[in-house]
């Protein structure tokens, strides 16, 4: 633990071995549960935004479709955080470096709630928002592909699903604790609340990077990542010497992401708004509460998820999942009552593991491609700034919010394609299988000790970097 919590360079060169992609489940434990906090900040984040998108037109008298600027600000952020200063920071100076500048942008974000509150700006809000998701932008560059490539390969749609897990915790927190503060024994007009919640948010994010400051987390460096290929049998020797232009599956899985991230977006950001109109009786509160418990179908699925990946080959789970997602979100369409809402919360429940799943198989077989692979499918996130604003026309245009739920159906439809391609067009299929019976990191020896990755590793990137 002490060496844990020593501090360390900033910087890490990406041709220098340090051995940190052989860590051993046992030995990955500490960096990643530490990493694993940032999902649940953005969870949390995330669960928060869903519900201001409704409180802002209650306080501040906007429209449906005004207030889906909120999630263009978050998620139009992301595509501008991840493949300028997100990326250069990952590409330069490693992963905690980037974690640093993300929770850095997050807390200044935050702190400008405040002000937007007082002075009751929705244009405030909207700014403060986008330099919350670029931070969250920049996060995301770095700690998916972390989760996803610190540890054993065979386990990384498990260990990016089961951080998510986390994350969907967040976004259960934030809805709850968003019923209870802004919408309960409040003045409805009054934005109070809001200064103060995210007052304490800063306060923690910032705290938080000072922990990451003076923490050793393992570098995983291009080097290792080709490394990392090598030992799997040479199933990836060919895809590692192409271009990234050429790795087809990244940019099938980036369009995929797209789309999904859109449909989810949408779906999660008027949850409330369909609850209410198609729910009679239904209260913003009651709504708020009610999208806490979808978020929490959301958790136990990605909880479910990873279990299931313990017995069954990652891509099937995904493939029967997603399937699952389009069944009820057609059926979401024009539904009444309890059972509109019912099939919402299913949609949820089965939407779980598709994010960080999409994710790992798109990024797979990169090598030392990894790190731009992954700024790119954060990129695609994009989608979340562009659905919800559709969504939120078209049901302003029919004065309906539950049959203009068919808008994100279109596009999951759309990202359906990659996880039939995964699991149906051959080579493709042999691809997203490459890793599942390596035994890198699984079978140890003394030379890709954790000591030796963890200490001699990055203590030879720091004298090397010093006598430059």
């Amino acid at each position: 633990m002490a060496k844990f919590f020593r501090k360390r360079s900033l910087r890490a060169r990406d041709d220098q071995i340090t051995n940190a992609s052989n860590l051993t489940l046992r030995q990955s434990i500490l960096p990643l549960c530490l990493v694993t906090i940032l999902f649940f900040l953005w969870g949390f984040a995330y669960g928060l935004l869903d519900v201001l998108n409704k409180h802002f037109q209650t306080t501040l008298g906007i429209t449906r479709s005004r207030s889906s600027g909120l999630q263009a600000a978050y998620f139009g952020a992301y595509p501008i955080a991840s493949l300028t200063y997100g990326g250069y920071c990952l590409r330069k100076l490693g992963y905690k470096a980037t974690f640093m500048l993300g929770l850095t942008l997050y807390g200044v974000g935050a702190l400008l709630f405040w002000p937007a509150a007082l002075k009751r700006s929705f244009g405030g809000f909207c700014g403060a928002t986008f330099i919350i998701g670029s931070g969250l932008g920049t996060l995301e560059s770095a700690a998916n592909p972390y989760l996803a490539v610190c540890g054993p390969p065979k386990y990384s749609e498990m260990r990016l699903n089961l951080a998510q897990a986390v994350q969907a915790v967040g976004t259960v927190v934030g809805p709850v604790l968003a019923s209870q503060v802004f919408f309960k024994n409040v003045n409805e007009s009054s934005l109070e609340s809001v200064q103060w919640v995210y007052l304490g948010i800063a306060i923690f994010v910032f705290v938080l990077a000072g922990v990451f400051y003076i923490s050793t987390i393992p570098e995983i460096t291009d080097a290792d990542m080709e490394r990392q290929m090598e030992a799997t049998g040479g199933v990836f020797t060919e895809d590692d010497a192409k271009p990234i232009t050429k790795h087809y599956q990244l940019w099938w899985g980036a369009f995929s992401q797209f789309c999904y991230v859109g449909a989810q977006v949408g779906i999660a950001g008027y949850f409330v708004n369909y609850v209410v109109e198609v729910r009679k009786g239904t209260s913003s509160a009651d709504g708020a509460n009610f999208l806490a418990g979808a978020q929490g179908c959301f958790a136990v699925g990605r909880f479910l998820g990873v279990f299931l990946m313990k017995f069954i080959n990652p891509r099937k789970v995904f493939f029967v999942y997603f399937t699952c997602v389009i069944a009820f979100q057609s059926a979401a369409v024009g539904a009444t009552g309890n059972a509109g809402m019912a099939c919402l919360m299913l949609v949820l429940f089965f939407e779980s593991i598709c994010f960080p799943t999409i994710f790992t198989l798109a990024i797979r077989g990169l090598g030392k491609h990894t790190k731009t692979g992954s700024t790119v499918v954060v990129a695609s996130i994009i989608g979340g700034a562009i659905v919800p604003p559709l969504l939120a026309v078209t049901a302003d245009r029919f004065n309906n919010t539950g049959t203009a739920v068919f808008v994100p159906l279109i596009f999951f439809v759309a990202a359906y394609s990659f996880p039939i391609g995964v699991n149906f067009h051959g080579p493709t299929k042999r691809l997203m299988d490459g890793f599942l019976n390596s035994k890198v990191g699984i079978e140890t020896s003394k030379e890709d000790d954790i000591e030796k990755a963890d200490v001699e590793g990055v203590e030879d990137i720091e004298m090397d970097t010093t006598k430059k």
